[in-house]
Order: C-alpha cells, then structure tokens, then sequence
C-alpha cells in the first residue's frame, strides 16, 4: 500500500497496488470520522476515549481543529498524534490567513488562537503550523469522499438539512460524488440522499446502510454540536465486506462541558455565547 503525494490546493487519495500479504485484510473494519473539534480539549478528549474503548485505531479528521474553543494548541497536537488523515478546515485556514466570512466572535476567536499558536515552545509551535499548512482540502479512498464543506468546495459550502429543497445545488453536489461524501462544517449530523432526503441520526436510528443511492454523510462535530444535542458527535464507518454492506453508525459521547464553558468564559477573547451555545448544542 502507498499514499499518492499530496496536492495541497486539492487533496489526497489512497490508492492499493499489487496483492496484500497474507493475513492482511482490505481495509480496518472500523473507521472513525471525527469533524469540527474547535479547540475543545475535553470533548476531543472523551471522544478519543470513545473511540479507543471500542478498539478502533484509525481516525480521520474533516477539519475546523481549531477556532471558536478555548485549548487550540492541545487539540492540534492530539490530532497530529491520533489522526491518520486530517483535513483544512475554514477556521484551520482563518488561523494561517486572514480569515474571511467570520462574524465579529469567531474573527475575535480565531485571530486569539493564532496569537496561541505562535506563543510558547517555538519548536512545538513550528510543527503545529507546519501540520496545519500541509493540510488537504479533501480525501479520497475508492467510493468514500471526505472533505470539510462539501465536495463542490470543500473548505467553505455549508449543505444545511433544509438544502433537500433546494433542487439544482444539490444536483450539482451529487454529481460530484462518485458514491458516499463524509463531511463537516455545519455541526449538524445526519444522512442526505440522491433522491433529495435528509435523516437525523434520530430518525434512522443512529445508524444507517449504505447502499446503491448516493448519499452525503454529515458526522457532526465533536467541539460545538448544534443539533439541540450537547454531546459531543462523530461517526463510525464500517465498509463493509462479503455479502456485508458498508454502514455508518453515529456515536454521542457526553464530555465535562462545564469545564470548557468556564474556560471560555474566563477568556476575554473569547465571546461568552461560544460557552453558552455548548450548554444546549446550538
């Protein structure tokens, strides 16, 4: 197996060449797909564990590592060291560049975390940003697409749930998506279909068969749900195998969001809704 080089305006793919070895199999039956941690060091923390009881070892992260939260530094540093694959986030890019869109909390927020990413060990902080420079925008492996926004462009397009109504934009998302799209951005998870639905985790059970149909899979987020659900959310995929189809499977993980909440608040940076809005997942 090998990883094609890097094109760092566009992505990545994973591509298999010659026969595997004995014992090996195609894939790892589980991957977990994690998005949106926005510095919040104890939702990723209890989502890591989450993962790690399930004895699953190979994440992928859609991106947005920092912004909004108050630990960027630590979460950074936790995903290069648990991430396989991680992707550009708008507020990843906001951090490097000036960011563009915000409004005035999140401008405030992201110009406090670049000031964080450029204080302590200069060492420490060169590898962060050279990790966060050399993120893809996407990341394809055969029928799975990731990316953060979506896969028309992926760093900034937000597809909402009320987007089923909005025919042409869609059509032209899906024509784009050879299979199945994982994607973040809006905080909100859930399943959109060809046919122009859209399923809660709620709806479908918290797990969901993919099947002939195209869909787009958004995994939530970890640092900031706004789904009216706190807990911190990401997705489980297992691709599947003989006469087993691929099927995704949505956790939510409860984390000390107090802790967080006071962080923010004793941060004048930081505005008081970024804590707030964790309280009730919005």
């Amino acid at each position: 197996m090998f990883c094609r080089g890097l094109d760092l305006k566009h992505g990545s793919e994973f591509v298999r060449t010659g026969p595997l070895r004995e014992g090996w199999t195609a894939e790892p039956p589980l991957k977990a797909i994690i998005s949106d941690i926005h510095g919040n060091l104890e939702g990723l923390q209890a989502v890591l564990a989450d993962i790690r009881d399930q004895g699953i070892s190979t994440i992928y992260c859609l991106g947005d590592v920092v912004g909004y939260g108050p630990n960027p530094r630590e979460c950074v540093d936790l995903v290069m060291e648990t991430c396989q694959v991680c992707l550009l986030g708008n507020h990843d890019q906001g951090a490097m560049f000036d960011p563009e869109g915000f409004n005035a909390p999140a401008e405030r927020a992201i110009f406090w975390t670049r000031a964080q990413l450029e204080t302590g060990d200069p060492q420490k902080n060169e590898r962060r940003w050279e990790f966060l420079g050399e993120r893809p925008r996407f990341h394809r492996e055969g029928q799975f697409l990731f990316v953060h926004g979506s896969a028309r462009n992926p760093l900034n397009e937000y597809v909402f749930p009320d987007d089923v109504f909005h025919q042409k934009k869609m059509e032209k998302i899906f024509a784009l998506v050879e299979h199945c799209c994982f994607q973040g951005h809006t905080h909100v998870p859930g399943v959109f279909t060809s046919s122009l639905n859209f399923y809660a985790p709620i709806e479908i059970n918290h797990s969901y068969e993919i099947g002939d149909e195209k869909i787009l899979v958004n995994v939530g987020s970890v640092g900031q749900p706004r789904d009216g659900d706190p807990r911190a959310c990401y997705v489980l995929l297992d691709e599947g195998g003989p006469g087993r189809r691929p099927r995704i499977t949505y956790r939510r993980v409860e984390y000390d969001r107090e802790t967080t909440i006071r962080k923010i608040y004793d941060n004048p940076e930081l505005d008081d809704f970024l804590g707030d809005r964790l309280r009730n997942g919005q």
